[in-house]
C-alpha cells in the first residue's frame, strides 16, 4: 500500500518526483489554493495565469502538470481542481480535498513519491486529504501478468510505470502533532481496510467462494486479535438456517455464516453489522438476463465493507464493541438449486415462500439478522447489494438508507454525508408489506414491483429482533464503478460503506448515539 509521511518541507523545498497544489475557479479566473504560495512565487506570482494559458479552470478533478520553476526542488507541478473557491472566511469542503487528491494521486501513477501542498488547515482537513491519496493510488493487479513483477512465465518484467503511487508525503504539518500525527494513523488505517475490501470485491469468483472469504476472515482475526467462529453446511444445517442453505443448495461451494468480533475492555456499548456476502449470483433458477451476470462478483460487497469495518475498528482501538455478520453463499442454478414456489424455513423459525431465487440477498441476511439479534446488540446495521431498483431510484453514487427508527436513520445519513459517502434516507410504507402475504407460507420474498428496494427493507426488518434499533444499507448503486476511475474512486470495487459504518462505530464509543 502507498505510504504516507508528514512532512514539514514546504512546496518549494519537498524532494520528490512531484509536488501537488490546489487551485478553484475564482469570480475572476483561475484561483491557487493556499499550500501553493511557494509554488506560486517560484512562478514569480504567476502560476495562476501559467495554468490558465494551458488551459487550466480550476474545475473539481481536472489535473494539470506543468514543468517546475526555478527554485522548486520537484521537476514537477501537479494543479488540481478544487472546483468553486469558497467564500473568504470559509475552507475547501473535506470532500473535495478528498477527491482532489484522489486525482492527483491517480495522475502520478508511477511516481516514487510525491509532496502534496493542498490546503491543510486543521485535522480534519489533513484526514481528507491523507485518505483521497491514498484511495485514489489503489489499483487492482493481483491477476495481471505482471502484477507481482513476473510476467506470464515466470521472469521478472519492469512494470514501474503503471505501479501506484509508492509515497505521499503530507508537506507543511507538524508530525509532532497530536491532532495530525492521530488523523494520519487514522487514515492510512482506514485506506487499508477500505482497499482490502475494494480487494475482495475485484477478485474473481472461482478464487473467493465461502469458504475462502471465510478463510479471509480467519486470518485477518489472527493478525489482529479479533474473534472468529465459521459456521460450514453441517452447522449450519444443524443450526437450522434455512435461508443460507436454501441460497446456496444450488452450488458446489456451500454457504458459510462467518462471526468476527473486535471487543474492547471498557466498551459500554456494542454494534452489530451484518453483510450481504453472496461471492457469485448468477440469479439461481430466476437466471439473470445475458449482460447482467459479469459484474456479479461483486454481490458481497456489503460482506467485504462489514468485514473491512470490523477490523478497522480493531486496528483503531475502538472503545466499543463491534460484530460483524458475514452471510456468505453462491448463487447457482443446478438439479439441486432452490425453485421458484420453494417454501424455506428460516433461523427464526419463519417460512418464506421463494417466488424469485434471484431474490437471494434478503434471504441469507434474514438468518443473520436473527442471529445477529440474539446478543441483543445496541444497534444492528446491515449492508448489501440488494435491489436494482434502489439503483433506479439513486443512481450509481448514492446508497439508501432505511431504518426502524427515525432518529437512527437520520444520525446514519449525516455520518454517512460527514465521511464523504452520498446517501439518501428511504421510507417503509407499511402498504407495502401486504404485498408479500403468501398464501402457503408466513411471507414471500417478493412483493409489489414499484418500490422493490422498500419492499426489501421491509422483509429484512420481519428478521430484526424485537425492540433492538436498525437499519439497512443498500449500496447496490456505489459499490462496484464500471466506468472510468473519477476522484478517488477507482474502476471495480469501491468500498462503499466503511467510512460510514467506522464513523459510526466511533461516535457509538464516545456516546454520541445515546
Amino acid at each position: 500500500m502507498t505510504a504516507l509521511t508528514l512532512s514539514t518541507s514546504s512546496a518549494a523545498t519537498v524532494r520528490a518526483d512531484a509536488v501537488v497544489v490546489g487551485v478553484a475557479k475564482g469570480a475572476k479566473g483561475v484561483v491557487v489554493a493556499p499550500g501553493a504560495e511557494a509554488v506560486d512565487k517560484a512562478f514569480g506570482g504567476k502560476l495562476a495565469a501559467v495554468l490558465e494559458t494551458l488551459g487550466a479552470s480550476g474545475a473539481e478533478g481536472e489535473v494539470t502538470k506543468l514543468p517546475a520553476a526555478d527554485g522548486l526542488k520537484a521537476p514537477v507541478v501537479l494543479a488540481v481542481g478544487l472546483g468553486e473557491a469558497p467564500g473568504k472566511d470559509d475552507g475547501y469542503d473535506n470532500e473535495a480535498l478528498r477527491r482532489a487528491a484522489g486525482s492527483a494521486a491517480r495522475a502520478l501513477t508511477g511516481s516514487k513519491k510525491a509532496g502534496f501542498a493542498l490546503p491543510v488547515e486543521d485535522a480534519e482537513a489533513a484526514a481528507a486529504v491523507s485518505e483521497g491519496a491514498l484511495l485514489g493510488a489503489y489499483s487492482f493487479t493481483a491477476y495481471r501478468s505482471n502484477g507481482n513483477g513476473q510476467n506470464a512465465k515466470g521472469g521478472k518484467k519492469n512494470d514501474a510505470k503503471s505501479a501506484p503511487l509508492a509515497e505521499v508525503a503530507l508537506l507543511g504539518t507538524k508530525p509532532r502533532d497530536k491532532e495530525i500525527k492521530a488523523a494520519a494513523e487514522r487514515s492510512q488505517a482506514l485506506a487499508a481496510e477500505i482497499n482490502r475490501a475494494r480487494d475482495l470485491i475485484n477478485m474473481p469468483p472461482n478464487d473467493l467462494d465461502p469458504k475462502a472469504f471465510a478463510a479471509e476472515a480467519q486470518a485477518a482475526a489472527k493478525e489482529f486479535g479479533l474473534k472468529v467462529e465459521v459456521l460450514d453446511e453441517k452447522a449450519l444445517k444443524k443450526g437450522g438456517y434455512g435461508g443460507l442453505l436454501g441460497v446456496g443448495q444450488g452450488a458446489e461451494a456451500p454457504p458459510r455464516l462467518v462471526r468476527i468480533a473486535h471487543t474492547h475492555a471498557k466498551a459500554t456499548k456494542t454494534l452489530a453489522l451484518v453483510g450481504k456476502g453472496i461471492t457469485y449470483d448468477s440469479g439461481g433458477i430466476s437466471l439473470k438476463p445475458a449482460g447482467h451476470n459479469e459484474t456479479m462478483k461483486c454481490d458481497m460487497s456489503g460482506a467485504a465493507a462489514v468485514f473491512a469495518a470490523v477490523v478497522a475498528a480493531a486496528r483503531l482501538g475502538l472503545e466499543v464493541n463491534v460484530t460483524g455478520w458475514l452471510a456468505l453463499a453462491e448463487n447457482m442454478p443446478s438439479g439441486s438449486a432452490t425453485r421458484p414456489g420453494d417454501v424455506l424455513t428460516m433461523y427464526s423459525g419463519k417460512t418464506v415462500e421463494v417466488l424469485n431465487t434471484d431474490a437471494e440477498g434478503r434471504l441469507v441476511l434474514a438468518d443473520a439478522l436473527t442471529r445477529a439479534s440474539e446478543e441483543t446488540p445496541d444497534a444492528i446495521v446491515d449492508v448489501a447489494t440488494l435491489t436494482g431498483a434502489m439503483v433506479l431510484a439513486l443512481g450509481n453514487r448514492t446508497f439508501g438508507i432505511m431504518a426502524n427508527d427515525d432518529a437512527f436513520r437520520t444520525s446514519v445519513h449525516e455520518i454517512a454525508e460527514e465521511v464523504g459517502e452520498q446517501s439518501w434516507p428511504m421510507p417503509m410504507p407499511s402498504e407495502l408489506r401486504k404485498g408479500m402475504d403468501s398464501p402457503v407460507a408466513d411471507i414471500a420474498n417478493m412483493g409489489e414491483r414499484m418500490g422493490g428496494g422498500l419492499v426489501a427493507g421491509l422483509f429484512l426488518k420481519e428478521f430484526v429482533g424485537e425492540g433492538i434499533t436498525w437499519a439497512h444499507l443498500d449500496i447496490a448503486g456505489p459499490a462496484f464503478h464500471e466506468g472510468a476511475p473519477w476522484g478517488y474512486t477507482p474502476k471495480g470495487g469501491t468500498g462503499s460503506a466503511v467510512r460510514t459504518l467506522v464513523r459510526l462505530a466511533e461516535r457509538t464509543a464516545a456516546g454520541d448515539l445515546g
